[in-house]
């Protein structure tokens, strides 16, 4: 009798670590290789400088101005508590919330436990989780505390009601609570979750008949509104809600209509006046066709050569539109992921005769994103959508002859290597706001420790240094860089006497403008201020342009909606200069 052969297996604590140590690795390897290359002094640096307010005891919409909630200030108090500089740091966690909400997506999509991954598929969520970051800055941001959040809350939750234990269930459930209030686009996962929890099958066993039924559901949906509530009460208790109301309820509203409808205005003209469509048009044109073939070859239940060929037009098709999008640059390369992430939703839905709800939060996690002033496109979740899409067609597909777990492999790897070169490439091309690698030669790290090994351009750090320069010359206990430089208060450890960092038009919502005004009055009274205005416009950083090595007190400075200039109005004290930095100062008093 020949002998019984044993297949090796790595014990669970071992497959725990592997998976660990990946994510962890690609997320540092990520912000040394990409993140610290490139940087602006606007967007870099705004959810932290809110952190830092927090950190210093002050209260969300009482002491500071937001159009948002400050769910993502609080949990971004972490990054600073990370030994080693705090833009590397803030850069690796933030990658790694992609990476982590990338794997739980996977795992939902899938249904497959992480710890059964083989190394092929683990290798395209790790390409998954890179085109995911695509040309986006790793820096901290709300948007993604906002996927993180609800893709591990809804792993946390489906894990929790699959196996009736009540500490993923709850988990997830409080998980979904903050992510509503990082943003106001995520409070649909809030409404999201709550259906999950009441309609899941585990959920109705017993549903309004027993006592039980009753006590656990209304202890889990105490736990869903635990932290909308706890950070209510907090700003009421301030005495901030009603400027909360007015700053987070009268902001500019975000409805998503550029996703569901962008095609009305994406068409360009030939040199004889016809009009044609831009890339991203045809190819959800051609995402539709295709699923609707699909969905009639699969009601039939014959032809599958038909079904694996419009499978693999489907696959072609996600690969077309990130090609597009890395090297032609069309700015609606996501929506198409969207819209075929959406189509595949139909043909899984008839493939399982029921909605795959994973699937659907997918879909309804992109159009939370799109909720937005700046972004108006699911970017963020562009590796995932394309993934997911692939993974529902294949779905009900017939099988197919097993290629083998060492072809299986290489080919993950393969795609994951193209995925790292391409997301490196975009980067090293065109870092956000900044020049293209060639040209980042300076390191801000030796102007403040808390930017070691971020690289810019000679322009950037040279305005960085003014700035610093500035701080030194003029000390002051309270100090104000205005207006598009809110990475200066945790660089370099300011106190900002106004109620935000970033008074942009969109930022100075409710009763912003008018306490901007008041508290500048105040500083005339209070003295041992220094207020700095910038001279030099941030579209001139980004080219790498020309910053003056010194400017006059009275030049004109850079201002969004003369909120800056009233203020530089107001101000009695000494005028300063300093590089291309004006400013108002008032000196500490002797003695004081």
């Amino acid at each position: 009798m020949p002998p019984v052969r044993r297949t090796a297996t790595v014990p669970r604590r071992g497959r725990i670590l592997l998976h660990a140590s990946w994510i962890l690795a690609l997320a540092v390897l990520a912000e040394l290789r990409i993140g610290r290359f490139g940087f602006h002094p606007s967007d870099q640096g705004f959810v932290l400088a809110q952190s830092w307010r927090i950190l210093h005891g002050e209260i969300p919409h009482a002491d500071i101005v937001s159009a948002r909630p400050l769910a993502s200030a609080l949990l971004h108090t972490v990054d600073f508590f990370v030994p080693g500089p705090l833009f590397v740091v803030s850069g690796v966690l933030s990658m790694l919330e992609l990476t982590v909400a990338t794997v739980a997506l996977a795992a939902l999509v899938t249904r497959r436990p992480v710890l059964t991954w083989g190394p092929g598929f683990t290798a395209l969520v790790a390409a998954a989780a890179l085109v995911n970051l695509n040309g986006f800055p790793m820096m901290a941001w709300h948007t993604i505390d906002g996927i993180a959040l609800v893709a591990c809350g809804a792993w946390a939750l489906d894990t929790g009601l699959r196996s009736g234990r009540a500490w993923p269930r709850r988990l997830g459930l409080f998980l979904f609570g903050v992510a509503g209030f990082v943003k106001q686009g995520f409070l649909v996962g809030i409404v999201l979750a709550a259906v999950w929890l009441l309609l899941h099958p585990a959920s109705r066993a017993g549903a309004l008949r027993t006592w039980r039924w009753w006590r656990r559901t209304v202890a889990d949906l105490l736990v869903l509104g635990a932290f909308p509530l706890a950070y209510v009460a907090v700003v009421w208790l301030a005495d901030g809600y009603e400027s909360m109301y007015a700053q987070v309820a009268t902001g500019f509203p975000a409805y998503g209509e550029r996703l569901v409808a962008f095609w009305v205005d994406e068409f360009f003209f030939t040199p004889h006046g016809v009009p044609l469509p831009h890339t991203p048009v045809p190819l959800i044109v051609v995402s539709a066709v295709i699923a609707g073939l699909l969905v009639v070859v699969r009601l039939a239940g014959r032809w599958p050569l038909l079904d694996r060929a419009l499978v693999l037009a489907g696959t072609a098709t996600v690969v077309a539109a990130l090609g597009w999008g890395f090297f032609a640059r069309e700015p609606r390369w996501a929506d198409v992921l969207w819209w075929a992430a959406v189509a595949a939703l139909a043909v899984a839905t008839v493939s399982r005769r029921r909605v795959p709800p994973a699937a659907l939060l997918v879909v309804a996690l992109g159009y939370m994103i799109s909720l937005s002033w700046g972004v108006d496109t699911p970017t963020l979740l562009a590796g995932t959508l394309g993934l997911t899409t692939v993974l529902l067609l294949v779905e009900g597909m017939p099988p197919v002859p097993s290629p083998g777990r060492a072809i299986t492999a290489l080919a993950g790897v393969v795609v994951f290597a193209v995925a790292g070169f391409t997301v490196v490439h975009r980067h090293d091309r065109a870092p956000y706001l900044d020049q293209p690698r060639e040209r980042l030669t300076e390191d801000l790290g030796l102007i403040t420790p808390e930017m070691r090994g971020v690289m810019t351009n000679p322009a950037t750090y040279r305005y960085v240094s003014q700035l610093n320069s500035c701080l030194r010359r003029f000390p002051a206990s309270k100090v104000a860089v205005l207006p598009d430089n809110p990475f200066a208060y945790p660089v370099f450890g300011l106190r900002n006497p106004y109620p935000l960092e970033w008074p942009l038009p969109l930022e100075l919502v409710g009763d912003g403008p008018a306490r901007m005004i008041e508290r500048t009055h105040q500083l005339n009274h209070e003295g041992d201020y220094l207020v700095l205005f910038q001279t030099v416009k941030p579209e001139v950083l980004a080219a790498g342009g020309e910053v003056p090595r010194w400017t006059s007190p009275d030049a004109p400075i850079f201002d969004h909606a003369d909120l800056e200039n009233d203020i530089r109005a107001i101000l009695t004290g000494q005028p300063v200069t300093c590089g291309s930095f004006v400013g108002k100062w008032s000196p500490r008093p002797a003695g004081g």
